[in-house]
C-alpha cells in the first residue's frame, strides 16, 4: 500500500501508467497530467493538439476520454489505499484544465468498489469482433446501470424498437462519413500501418477487426475506404446488445462525468466477462445525436452508445510513454 512517505516519483508514474490505459476517441490519448509534490495533487489537462475538429468540434469526445483516464487514476489510487478528492474544471478561466485530484484527502471515503475494478484495468480493450447472441443477464445489466449512476450518469439498455432506430441512425452516419472527404482524412490520420511504424497512439491495423459481411452490430470500420489486402470477413450479431449513456445536462463537466461513468461501466463489464466496443458514428453528427434519445423519455443528452456482449476481448493498443503525458513539479 502506498502511503504519504512512499509516494515517490516512481509511484506517481505508476498511477499515471494505470490512468492512461483508458479508451479515447481514435486512441488519440488527448490528456496531460501534472503532479505537484508539495500539494500532492494531480491536475488533468486536455491536449488540444490531439483534438479532432471534424468529428469532435466541441471536444465533447475528448472530454469523455479524459474523464475515463480520471476514473482510472481514481481507481489506481483507491487500490493503493489512497483517499482522493476530485474537483472538475477547477479554474473557469482555463477551460483546458479539466480536473484536480488531491491525494490523502482525510475526510473522503475510500471507494472499495472502485478499488475492486483495478485488477481488470489492463484487460479492458475495445473489441471490433463478433459477439455471441447470448443475452447479458439482468443482474449484470442492473450492476452496470448502478455503476454509471455512481458517477452521475444514466445507462439504459436499448429496447428492440429503440435499438433498431439507433442502428438506422448509425448506418446513416457511416454513409455521411464515407462521403465526407475531410472526415475520412481525419479518421485515416489516426490509423496506423504497423508494417511501417511502431505506433504510440492511434488505431493500429491489427485492431481493425474483421470486415463485416453480415449482421447488424454497429462496429466502426477504421479501414475506411481502403480495406487492407487479405483482411478477414466475419458475420456479426444480428441483435447487438446496445446501451446508451446519458447525462441530464450537456456541458464540459457533464462530459467529464460521463467519461468517468463510461470507464466504470467498462471495467465492471470486463470483470463480468463482457467485451465492449463503441458506436459513436451518429454522436458525431449533431442532428443525428439528438435523435439517439429514447423517444419514450425524451430527456437527457446521449454521450455514448455502447455495444456489449460475450466475445473476444480486443487486442492491446499502443499507449504514449508516461514521460510524454506527465510532468512532476516540486
Amino acid at each position: 500500500m502506498l502511503t504519504h512517505t512512499t509516494l515517490d516519483d516512481t509511484a506517481v508514474k505508476a498511477l499515471v501508467a494505470d490512468a492512461i490505459t483508458a479508451p479515447s476517441m481514435h486512441n488519440a490519448q488527448p490528456w496531460h497530467f501534472d503532479y505537484s509534490r508539495a500539494s500532492r495533487t494531480f491536475t488533468l489537462s486536455a491536449d488540444l493538439d490531439r483534438a479532432m475538429p471534424m468529428a469532435d468540434p466541441t471536444t465533447r469526445g475528448l472530454h469523455l476520454g479524459c474523464g475515463a483516464a480520471l476514473l482510472n487514476l481514481r481507481a489506481a489510487a483507491a487500490h493503493a489505499g489512497i483517499r482522493t478528492a476530485t474537483t472538475l474544471l477547477p479554474d473557469p478561466h482555463v477551460p483546458a484544465l479539466l480536473a484536480a485530484l488531491r491525494l490523502d484527502a482525510p475526510h473522503e471515503p475510500l471507494d472499495a468498489s472502485l478499488s475492486g475494478l483495478y485488477r481488470v484495468m489492463r484487460d479492458r480493450h475495445t473489441s471490433r469482433y463478433p459477439f455471441a447472441e447470448r443475452r447479458i443477464p439482468d443482474a449484470v445489466r442492473d450492476a452496470l446501470v448502478e455503476a454509471a449512476a455512481r458517477e452521475g450518469a444514466r445507462l439504459a439498455f436499448l429496447t428492440t424498437w429503440h435499438r433498431e432506430a439507433v442502428l438506422d441512425l448509425t448506418v446513416h452516419a457511416e454513409g455521411y462519413d464515407r462521403m465526407d472527404d475531410a472526415r475520412e482524412a481525419e479518421q485515416r490520420s489516426w490509423t496506423r500501418d504497423t508494417s511501417a511504424e511502431s505506433p504510440a497512439d492511434g488505431v493500429p491495423d491489427y485492431a481493425f477487426g474483421p470486415a463485416k459481411f453480415g449482421g447488424a452490430a454497429p462496429v466502426r470500420d477504421f479501414a475506411g475506404r481502403h480495406s487492407p489486402a487479405g483482411r478477414a470477413y466475419a458475420a456479426f450479431e444480428e441483435r447487438p446488445q446496445l446501451a446508451s449513456l446519458s447525462t441530464t445536462r450537456d456541458g464540459p463537466a457533464d462530459w467529464l462525468r460521463a467519461g468517468q461513468a463510461l470507464e466504470r461501466v467498462l471495467l465492471l463489464a470486463t470483470r463480468e466477462g463482457l467485451a465492449s466496443s463503441f458506436a459513436t458514428q451518429a454522436l458525431e453528427w449533431p442532428d443525428l445525436r439528438w435523435l439517439l434519445r429514447d423517444p419514450l423519455h425524451g430527456t437527457g443528452n446521449v454521450q455514448m452508445i455502447l455495444r456489449l456482449g460475450y466475445g473476444p476481448q480486443g487486442p492491446l493498443t499502443p499507449r504514449r510513454p508516461v514521460d510524454e503525458v506527465l510532468t512532476i513539479r516540486p
